[in-house]
């Protein structure tokens, strides 16, 4: 079974998107999320990149919506949908921070947040930031274990690699300590990292083909059978539902074909609304 979530329109747009996304507003996406939030999809999305280099535009995208301010705005329009940071570039933050900031959006949504993350990737961007770039690998497996040590604690303390956290008193803090982390990548690299150290995988750029294969490549590995739990495995797909029901169908057959068990799904669309018909249209079709 293939649960699905919303790739959210509008804070993550490209040059080439229609005019509707472009001139986008929080009214916009509060509409679609709250409509979303109805209809029961399970999860929204919102990435982050703080700035995007002119020549990396057409490939990554122009606007990035910050997520903690995006989704603390819906938090208060939705009663059961979860959040997605899909995903959050780990060096650009202390894992006390994120532990700290999205722990008590967490705990002001009820449990409803899902920690994506990812080493990132655009140097451009960590030179701006001067955040730490050669090392992001190992440093980022050490900000998940940290992170996953102190998510929901008030005296929260870790000893690792990188990160060392004692001495301080984290008041508001999650009300869970075992909030989920989704890790982002398209390497196989990123794929043991989240077996090893997470609850799930949220590959892209990559065919259903090339996730089909690499999960079949993972399955074999040790730390697959070691794992408690099975692993999440979030692809993105869209969908045309009302104009074309049967391509709808077997998108999600290619979903499930390529052992995903959550997909974003992203809406041909020529206005908010219609965008909302799209996704009332999708609820029938496959429910």
């Amino acid at each position: 079974m293939v649960t699905v979530g919303l790739a959210t329109p509008i804070v993550t747009r490209t040059r080439e998107g229609p005019a509707w996304i472009a001139d986008g507003t929080i009214e916009d996406v509060a509409q679609i999320v709250t409509a979303a939030d109805r209809l029961a999809y399970d999860f929204c999305t919102c990435s982050e990149h703080v700035g995007i280099p002119e020549a990396e535009i057409g490939r990554r995208g122009a606007a990035y919506w910050d997520p903690l301010a995006t989704f603390s705005f819906l938090t208060a329009r939705t009663a059961n949908i979860r959040f997605v940071t899909w995903v959050l570039v780990l060096a650009y933050h202390h894992p006390l921070e994120l532990a700290k900031r999205y722990g008590q959006l967490d705990a002001m949504s009820n449990d409803r947040l899902v920690l994506g993350v990812g080493v990132g990737t655009l140097r451009e961007e960590f030179e701006m930031l001067g955040a730490p770039l050669d090392d992001r690998g190992p440093r980022g497996d050490d900000a998940i274990r940290a992170i996953k040590a102190v998510w929901g604690r008030r005296e929260p303390e870790y000893r690792g690699s990188h990160y060392d956290i004692a001495g301080l008193v984290v008041e508001p803090h999650a009300a869970r300590t075992d909030v989920p982390v989704w890790v982002g990548g398209r390497t196989r690299r990123s794929l043991r990292r989240a077996i090893e150290l997470a609850d799930g995988w949220t590959p892209f750029a990559l065919s259903f083909d090339d996730v089909s294969a690499m999960l079949a490549w993972a399955r074999a590995l040790p730390a697959w059978e070691r794992r408690a739990r099975p692993l999440d495995v979030m692809v993105s797909a869209g969908f045309d539902p009302a104009g074309n029901p049967d391509r709808t169908r077997r998108t999600l057959d290619a979903v499930r074909g390529a052992g995903a068990t959550h997909v974003a799904a992203a809406f041909d669309a020529d206005s908010p609304a219609h965008y909302v018909e799209q996704m009332d249209a999708f609820a029938r079709l496959t429910r």
